[in-house]
């Protein structure tokens, strides 16, 4: 199967987990895709001054792939700066935050697999 870019459904959040601005996420596939292994293959794009607000992930794994630009991470507590090509590991039962605090817009690849 060959999806398209086109195809993927785009969201727009605004405030995502009392986040700053509005983050854009393309998903590549769709929860009912993963067949209960999962629920997230996306590219989230922060632009300048965007972010995802603190949150745990209880019951699944969060890992992101920095793509573009370079975010800052806070990883369970502690703010580290991400770079293209490092890939952000957020094991079940733990936190994190991402934000964009560049003047360049951030793309992350996003992949939310259950524990």
């Amino acid at each position: 199967m060959i999806r398209k870019a086109d195809d993927c459904r785009i969201e727009l959040r605004e405030h995502m987990r009392d986040g700053d601005g509005t983050v854009r996420i393309t998903n590549f596939m769709e929860k009912e895709e993963f067949y209960g292994k999962g629920r997230l293959f996306s590219r989230i794009t922060l632009e300048p001054g965007c972010s995802i607000g603190w949150h745990i992930h209880e019951t699944d794994s969060e890992i992101f792939f920095v793509e573009r630009g370079c975010p800052v991470y806070n990883d369970g507590g502690e703010e580290k700066q991400a770079y293209p090509g490092d890939v952000l590991i957020c094991p079940a039962g733990t936190g994190h935050s991402i934000a964009n605090r560049t003047n360049e817009t951030v793309d992350v690849i996003a992949l939310i697999v259950y524990a």
